[in-house]
């Protein structure tokens, strides 16, 4: 967390526990402390919540984006209160979706690595230009909005479907189905959860609507996309690029996709600026002041 939140906090007469527990220390702090707050990868699933439940723990707080890595809805049925901080991270995971559509467009991602081996690749790096070109983002809440502002400054025309988004919210861009957005786009960005009940979205039957050569960008969540599809459609040549923040396991121990020559990779860092985690914290403490009721 954030320190100068923790010193917020701290100087407000709360204890911040930051240390790092395992096992039985887990779940005896857990039962004890009023607030847990957790970022990406830890994992609060239903044989945890039925360890912790009973004690003084009322208020579950995610200090980011997706609660996906909470069973938030067994947690509610418990009686637990579960809180994320949505309005924080949007500009920043937006920022590296775009920062992932230029390595790529430029080959700045492998033209980066081979320089410092040495080599000198001039005429291996052909790239494309990506204003005039469609981007279609799949999915339509508070970052991909993001996206769309900055890539409509880039000058490209920005396409969007979203299962809950009425198409008269944003009346400036296009929707469509997710199979019309796929069949048009030049780039395709995804901003969506992942639902463990449904699987991926992107598969080896969506990659097969896609153009041939399209680029595709994943910040949002691991398992959104097939990772043996995305192989496949890499090295068949269907898809001509993919930016990838976010992995089916996370650290990945898919080096084939990490080490594949058309990928811009990223460990999972969508949310990492020195703002936003500023802002993550300030709205997390802000969650828990209006939880609690403190002024």
């Amino acid at each position: 967390m954030d320190k100068i939140a923790v010193d917020v906090l701290v100087e407000a007469g709360n204890f911040v526990d930051t240390n790092h527990y395992d096992g039985d220390a887990l779940v005896e702090k857990m039962r004890n402390s009023d607030v847990i707050i957790i970022r990406s990868a830890t994992k609060i699933r239903k044989a945890l919540i039925d360890q912790i439940k009973g004690g003084d723990l009322k208020l579950m707080i995610r200090a980011g984006v997706g609660i996906d890595n909470i069973d938030h809805v067994y947690a509610e049925e418990n009686g637990f209160t579960v809180k994320n901080t949505p309005n924080s991270s949007s500009a920043a995971v937006a920022e590296l979706a775009i920062a992932h559509i230029f390595a790529l467009s430029r080959h700045i991602h492998v033209a980066n690595v081979t320089m410092k081996k040495g080599e000198w690749n001039k005429k291996h790096y052909s790239g494309t230009e990506i204003n005039g070109k469609i981007l279609g983002l799949v999915g339509m809440g508070r970052i991909s909005h993001e996206v769309a502002i900055r890539a409509k400054g880039l000058g490209m025309t920005v396409v969007y479907t979203d299962l809950f988004s009425k198409p008269e919210k944003y009346p400036d861009l296009e929707y469509l189905t997710l199979e019309a957005l796929l069949k048009r786009s030049d780039y395709i960005s995804l901003h969506i959860p992942y639902d463990k009940t449904k699987g991926a979205t992107i598969k080896k039957e969506q990659f097969e609507l896609m153009k041939d050569g399209v680029y595709l960008i994943n910040t949002a969540r691991g398992g959104v996309i097939d990772e043996k599809a995305l192989l496949d459609a890499l090295n068949n040549g269907k898809v001509a690029g993919a930016g990838i923040d976010v992995f089916e396991e996370e650290p990945t121990l898919n080096q084939a996709l990490v080490d594949h020559p058309k990928v811009s990779c990223t460990p999972h860092i969508g949310a990492s600026t020195a703002e936003a985690q500023e802002r993550i914290g300030f709205e997390t403490i802000e969650v828990i002041n209006n939880f609690f009721n403190i002024n």
